[in-house]
């Protein structure tokens, strides 16, 4: 579906330049944000690769199992209809403990491995369980402490205070997790009090 919403994108946008008579700025601009983009990822590279060496060493070091030792009544709480020492509360635990970190793209595969581990114990197959619903609103809106992409990006672009943005992002992602949370327990409530269909 998304590749669809992009094809329309990119066929309505050659589409108004080609009316307007400006194809040659729409090409010239495809090139220059494939070359900012480039740019961009070269500047990325060394800050993301000092944080995950960082998250190598506090995995290493069990801070990150500490972490998860904190974690485990919070998500004991939000994932109630996972079986205790089951796999998926690992990768649950560990996918948070990343997010925290603001190490996205290490929270990524540990969020795919608790998805899958959630899918076994998904009753209907063809519909995401309130388990699998909970996991992508947290990892969605998942609070904060260290913005680790965005320092990146702004020091790539030269800030004068790249890390600035800590306080406001962490308040940010505080009310965007607490509101996620929120939304989840009140739509799994909802859902419980709805009668089922008769067939």
């Amino acid at each position: 579906m998304v590749n669809w919403i992009w094809l329309f994108f990119i066929v309505v946008g050659f589409g108004v330049a080609a009316w307007n008579g400006n194809v040659e700025a729409v090409t010239q601009a495809a090139f220059d944000g494939a070359k900012s983009g480039v740019t961009v990822c070269f500047g990325l590279i060394s800050v993301l690769v000092f944080w995950l060496g960082m998250m190598r060493i506090a995995e290493d070091a069990g801070i990150l199992s500490k972490l998860a030792v904190l974690l485990r009544p919070f998500v004991r709480f939000l994932f109630p209809s996972v079986p205790n020492n089951h796999p998926a509360l690992g990768y649950i635990m560990s996918n948070m403990s990343a997010n925290i970190l603001g190490l996205g793209n290490a929270a990524t595969p540990m969020g795919i491995k608790a998805m899958q581990e959630l899918q076994k114990l998904n009753a209907d197959k063809d519909t995401a369980s309130p388990a699998m619903c909970t996991l992508l609103a947290l990892n969605t809106s998942s609070i904060t402490l260290i913005p680790t992409t965005l320092i990146a990006i702004r020091m790539n672009f030269n800030s004068v205070n790249p890390a600035e943005i800590v306080g406001t992002t962490l308040i940010a992602t505080a009310i965007s997790t607490a509101a996620a949370i929120l939304v989840d327990r009140w739509y799994r409530r909802s859902r419980s009090t709805i009668p089922p269909l008769k067939g």
